[in-house]
């Protein structure tokens, strides 16, 4: 802030911004604004497509970030800020899920940058919305469940998989394919091998690989697809329960815009 105090520049923005899945046209229309504005847009180039970036101005700088350390990072961003010019971070999917976010916050906040997120689609509702299913099933669940196996970071002990599978709860399960084996054990502690699993390489990106399978089979699945990164697997447990109708449009169910007839 220093820096800006002493030329009377107000800082610009930094913006963080979901580009969503992968698909260009699945970015908000917010999202791509602030993309267009930008002095400097820098993105995570080995998740996000170059696609995603390229409605970018002529004379912005656009960096690809998957070489670059937090700190590098964040001196493109610093300097390019209490310049007083605006700043897009574009993430994967939605910043909020292994993101970084919170390392990147408070690095400007230290400098007194201002900044704010803009959501994007998370895999896991572009994995749905390809499946065509819903997480939730009235009666059966009502809870989604994401989260990730154990790998070269750690996972808090009472967030194991087996653990929060036993709420028999939908879950996407991110960042885990490079340990088919692992997964498939860790979810047959508290699920039956027949249980459905979607799995969802790529979503919505060109490449995109989408497969049906059960848990007892989800290793097999993964290695004789080659599925790595950039996939998600959707286990659900619900999706072949019969559930009830929603209450929401039953001519018997009365809520605030409309009373119950019959």
């Amino acid at each position: 802030m220093d820096a800006a105090r002493q030329n009377g520049t107000t800082p610009g923005t930094v913006t963080f911004v979901g580009a969503g899945p992968g698909d260009p046209d699945l970015i908000t229309v917010k999202g791509r604004k602030a993309i267009e504005q930008a002095a400097l847009v820098l993105y995570a180039g080995s998740l996000v497509p170059r696609e995603v970036v390229a409605c970018a101005a002529p004379q912005a700088m656009v960096v690809d970030s998957a070489p670059l350390t937090l700190e590098q990072c964040h001196a493109m961003v610093r300097a390019t800020a209490l310049e007083g010019r605006p700043v897009a971070r574009v993430h994967t999917g939605d910043p909020s899920l292994y993101g970084a976010l919170r390392e990147q916050a408070a690095l400007l906040d230290a400098d007194g940058i201002p900044w704010q997120v803009i959501p994007g689609v998370t895999a896991a509702c572009a994995a749905a919305a390809a499946a065509g299913i819903t997480f939730t099933v009235p009666e059966v669940t009502q809870s989604l469940i994401i989260s990730r196996l154990e790998g070269r970071t750690p996972v808090p002990q009472r967030e194991h998989l087996h653990l929060l599978a036993e709420h028999k709860a939908s879950m996407a399960v991110y960042l885990s394919a490079a340990s088919a084996q692992a997964l498939q054990d860790e979810l047959l502690r508290s699920l039956p091998a027949e249980t459905p699993v979607f799995c969802a390489h790529m979503v919505s990106w060109p490449e995109e690989q989408l497969y049906w399978t059960t848990l007892g089979e989800l290793a097999q699945c993964i290695t004789s697809h080659n599925l790595t990164r950039q996939t998600v697997f959707l286990v659900l447990p619900a999706q072949n329960s019969q559930g009830a109708p929603s209450r929401l449009y039953a001519a018997n169910f009365s809520h605030g815009y409309r009373p119950a007839r019959g």
